[in-house]
């Protein structure tokens, strides 16, 4: 078919203007940085575009792959498996604003992870941290079920479906998660997805009653890292930005006078509520018992008032978790009869006492009657006190990194009863 001058210069002049208009629009389309007023605001890139640095493998010093930088996105190369192939932050993250664009390959099967604690007894992020779905939910091999499609708080929480939108595998899509102090919402594309509260009776339920039942640190922590996952399919990231938010200050009445409400028991022992009291007292099996909160709180004040009745060989954990075998990791500061260290602190793995108390100050303790033991932990600094003495204070850097649950025990060996009241908290 012949074509006119005039048509063949309007086709050519129309050719030009689209390519430069293409040109254009690719380069004003800046990957990877921030604008002056996100910079203002307070965001902060987790991805230079360039480099992988500020990540590293979970529970690892360095970082090995499956991972790599192509064309300005983090690659994973689909070499990860459920066992491995998590990247992680090297800061921890508490209240914030996280935004960020993917894409995954055909079949694909990836995620993003917050609040992850890393320690030798979690060998994989997903037992501690929540989970923001990414999966191709139109080619994965196998069924899905709901709590497991694209977009979903990963065997929590689930979208309305019908409203979600999601491109296709190998497109781009953008997700968001604000948490801000408890409060939680997905977004999915522009659109918010899934709103929800961490830690209320609903939380607890869901997370009891289903896949995390047998995950006891699941999603408790208030801070942690952010970790990318490498499922064994190729995944892509960029623009991954972050923006923290302030931390509310709370103030908590752990025990209510009438029942165990907010605490989890752990082993045979005896947890009971008698005359507003909590008692807690040896069981025909006489091993280790522990009663412990069901949230974590890092840095507080606590003070809680005590009276030792028979053996009161007990203490109160501090930045602790629970294992399955109903041992706990963490720091006790002692409550024990008189000459054995009461407001000490003990570290139930590892180093043993790291700090006991003068023996001057042992008469501190009013065996047989009510005390009061305040509790101090910010940061790496623990401090103690006993019918209002000041008893240790001591500056430890694994308690600094330390994140966990107060707990009080029962120690092993039978014929201990102590009761407990008035305990409250301030976090700080």
């Amino acid at each position: 078919m012949m074509i006119t001058e005039k048509y063949s210069s309007r086709l050519y002049l129309s050719v030009v203007i689209m390519i430069m208009f293409g040109f254009t629009s690719c380069n004003n389309t800046e990957h990877n940085t921030l604008t002056d007023q996100e910079k203002a605001e307070g965001w902060q890139l987790l991805f230079d575009g360039e480099t992988l640095n500020g990540w590293r493998d979970y529970n690892g010093i360095a970082l090995t792959g499956p991972w790599e930088v192509v064309d300005g996105t983090i690659q994973a190369n689909g070499h990860g498996s459920d066992a491995s192939g998590y990247i992680v932050t090297d800061k921890m993250y508490e209240n914030f604003e996280i935004t960020w664009d993917w894409k995954i390959s055909k079949g694909g099967n990836s995620g993003l992870l917050y609040h992850v604690l890393e320690r030798p007894q979690f060998a994989v992020p997903y037992i501690t941290g929540p989970e923001y779905q990414l999966i191709d939910d139109d080619n994965f091999a196998e069924p899905l079920e709901d709590w497991q499609r694209c977009g979903v708080d990963y065997a929590m929480h689930l979208p309305d479906f019908s409203k979600i939108t999601i491109n296709p595998a190998g497109q781009w899509n953008n997700s968001k998660i604000i948490f801000d102090n408890g409060h939680v919402t997905y977004f999915m594309n522009g659109k918010k997805t899934i709103e929800f509260d961490a830690w209320s009776d609903d939380w607890f339920n869901r997370k009891n009653s289903g896949k995390w039942g047998h995950a006891p640190e699941y999603g408790l922590a208030r801070k942690g890292l952010i970790c990318l996952q490498d499922h064994g399919y190729p995944a892509w990231f960029r623009n991954i930005k972050i923006k923290e938010l302030p931390r509310k200050a709370e103030e908590v009445n752990l025990f209510n006078g009438v029942d165990l409400q907010g605490w989890e028991k752990y082993g045979t022992e005896l947890w009971y509520v008698k005359d507003s009291l909590l008692i807690c007292e040896s069981g025909p099996d006489k091993q280790y018992g522990y009663l412990a909160t069901r949230k974590y709180y890092d840095d507080f004040d606590l003070t809680v008032e005590f009276k030792q009745e028979s053996d009161g060989n007990s203490g109160i954990f501090i930045r602790s978790f629970v294992e399955e075998d109903v041992k706990i990791n963490g720091w006790q500061v002692e409550v024990a009869p008189t000459g054995f260290d009461t407001g000490g602190i003990y570290e139930s793995y590892g180093r043993g006492w790291l700090i006991q108390i003068p023996d001057e100050k042992e008469s501190i303790l009013k065996y047989g009657d009510w005390n009061t033991m305040r509790i101090r932990v910010q940061g790496e600094n623990v401090q103690t006190w006993l019918n209002g003495e000041k008893m240790v204070n001591i500056n430890d850097e694994k308690i600094g990194a330390g994140q966990g649950r107060i707990a009080l025990q029962i120690h092993d060996g039978g014929g201990i009863k102590v009761l407990w009241r008035n305990l409250r908290l301030v976090t700080l």
